[in-house]
């Protein structure tokens, strides 16, 4: 049986399909498993071992579509669900298996805040997709595979932190997932720990002025390391704080110890750190803490983000007190294995 995955987008959803490809693999006899997604995010699935073959989408999407043709897929699973896999779907014209989004409940939630999503992961939505091949959840959580030239070594970052440090992520696709500047100053210097902070180019400026705090207990690997680099460094992380974004899921595929910071977006969405359930004594509850303001009216105010808060006063943020983040910090640094 060969199958085609598709999902474009973006670092953490495609993250968040990995246990679908690992168990079509490893449990659909002789499956061939190929991926298509864009060229931007290749590096998110190029070292995965479950992959056979692997298809990027450039500006064009016709040429991409020639040659799939060729492949004569039996099924193609469409784990994003949108106009352009519609299209995809409709040109290869074999059986299709396809995510269902949920967007009306996702709209009630952000509109009305009626809470009609299902309090589930997800992932396991997304394997509830390929069910009719047979394919269960395996219990493994999700995967992220670097290469060897990729790891990050300890010439690569500062003395100071080759014991241990904390990541922090302090980059975000939207301003209103990201956590102030100011407030992570707070915790910087309210932290006894390294820090290492994380980031696109777009978040440099940010982070020196957030290292500015201590420049020796803060460095600032913004804009430094490409994403698989930055993968490595939340790897070897002694915990990971982090706004909802990319790297979240990839510290969940490492099984790290995470506390999110929620803005605009809510983990009810389904999007939260994910473990898997191959764990026992509540050790996957315990590896993870999700800090959001739900004390408020508005919030969550949207599924993807905004450039600034619509009603002014960013409360969902501003009101996640640094302290509380520093204590659950040194509880997670005390269980965790440099």
């Amino acid at each position: 049986m060969k199958v085609l995955v598709v999902r474009f987008s973006s670092i953490g959803d495609i993250v968040l399909t990995t246990p679908v490809v690992r168990c079509i693999k490893q449990q659909v006899p002789y499956a061939k498993v190929h991926y298509l997604t864009k060229a931007s995010f290749k590096d998110i699935v190029a070292h995965n071992p479950y992959i056979d073959k692997r298809y990027y989408l450039e500006d064009d999407i016709n040429e991409v579509l020639w040659q799939l043709k060729k492949e004569k897929y039996d099924y193609i699973i469409d784990l994003h669900n949108n106009i352009r896999t519609l299209r995809v779907k409709k040109f290869l014209k074999c059986t299709a298996l396809t995510f269902d989004k949920l967007n009306l409940k996702k709209w009630l939630l952000v509109n009305f805040k009626w809470h009609m999503m299902p309090d589930r992961s997800i992932v396991e939505r997304y394997l509830d997709t390929v069910r009719p091949l047979g394919v269960k959840n395996d219990g493994q959580g999700l995967d992220y595979f670097i290469s060897k030239e990729d790891e990050v070594t300890n010439k690569d970052i500062p003395m100071s932190h080759w014991a241990g440090y904390v990541a922090c992520v302090i980059g975000g696709s939207y301003a209103t997932k990201k956590y102030p500047v100011e407030q992570w100053k707070e915790f910087c210097e309210k932290t006894e720990y390294p820090v290492v902070l994380l980031g696109g180019p777009d978040d440099k400026e940010e982070g020196d002025q957030i290292a500015e705090v201590d420049k020796v207990k803060i460095y600032n690997a913004c804009g430094k390391f490409s994403l698989n680099e930055s993968a490595s460094l939340v790897k070897f992380a002694r915990v990971v704080v982090t706004n909802d974004t990319g790297l979240m899921h990839v510290a969940a595929a490492f099984k790290k110890r995470i506390i999110s910071l929620w803005g605009n977006t809510s983990p009810e969405m389904g999007m939260f750190p994910y473990y898997g359930s191959n764990n026992v004594n509540g050790i996957i509850e315990r590896k993870s803490l999700m800090l959001e303001n739900k004390g408020l009216t508005c919030h969550p105010c949207s599924k993807i983000g905004y450039k600034s808060c619509p009603k002014g006063h960013f409360k969902c943020m501003k009101e996640l007190d640094s302290e509380k983040i520093e204590n659950n910090v040194k509880k997670f640094w005390d269980f965790s294995q440099p």
